[in-house]
């Protein structure tokens, strides 16, 4: 039977090098498959081995880039620096953010077991327990005991506008333990063209354009900025000695 609307003479007849590059593609997306079985099958087992965003293809229609793995590494070691067991980390938009924190975890370097949630639309992550599902257009559409939960909490609206942007910044508010600098750690990665809606939005707790820049395994054309309530090894507050 023919497939696709093709016969088998048409396929037949299609050039070498465009039969090559077929079946180059459906290997990749095969072997892509495989990964993502893979990896669920390790998840179900509650595996903490080494884990890789490599099984989740970016969806550029839906605003995916995922940092790469030293940018990554830097944003999920600063969530864990002095970080207890009773400390409850919120991941909103940033899957390879949180890939990089059960990495960490799993390494043995940090002997705390803090308790975190990866907020996010792209339901492939639902193959992790600590996995929410989350829309930005419904900012605080979330199980009721996650309001007023969290002390350190990550952000990467997919979007750089300013719809998004605010109930992104909702969505923050409502996780939030407490809006004072002093009861939330906050790290929000976004587009440098929205950095004074970013300082606006978190001004109450002492959010600021930090010297960091987060960086995209695959590139970005936008200029992104990192910024944060706090200064570390890792950034400073820009503009600052």
């Amino acid at each position: 039977m023919a497939s696709a609307g093709f016969d088998d003479d048409e396929v037949l007849q299609l050039p070498a090098d465009t039969l090559a590059a077929l079946q180059e593609f459906y290997g990749e997306r095969d072997s892509r498959q495989k990964q993502f079985e893979d990896l669920k099958t390790k998840a179900e087992d509650e595996f903490e081995g080494k884990l890789s965003m490599e099984a989740f293809t970016e969806d550029w229609n839906a605003s995916q880039f995922w940092y790469n793995d030293e940018t990554a590494t830097t944003l999920a070691r600063q969530l864990l620096d002095g970080a207890i067991d009773e400390t409850r980390i919120a991941v909103i938009s940033a899957p390879s953010a949180f890939i990089q924190l059960k990495n960490l975890l799993a390494s043995g370097e940090y002997k705390c077991r803090p308790q975190i949630k990866l907020l996010e639309y792209d339901e492939r992550f639902a193959v992790f327990k600590e996995f929410v599902r989350y829309d930005f257009e419904h900012p605080t559409r979330l199980p009721s005991e996650l309001k007023g939960a969290f002390d350190r909490i990550i952000w990467d609206p997919p979007f750089l506008s300013e719809d998004c942007q605010t109930k992104a910044a909702l969505t923050v508010r409502w996780l939030a333990k407490s809006w004072t600098p002093d009861a939330v750690q906050l790290i929000g990665c976004t587009g440098e063209r929205m950095e004074s809606l970013t300082q606006k939005l978190y001004a109450k707790v002492g959010v600021k354009t930090t010297t960091f820049e987060p960086k995209h395994a695959k590139g970005l054309s936008n200029e992104f900025r990192c910024y944060a309530n706090f200064e570390c090894e890792d950034w400073k507050f820009a503009g600052q000695a």
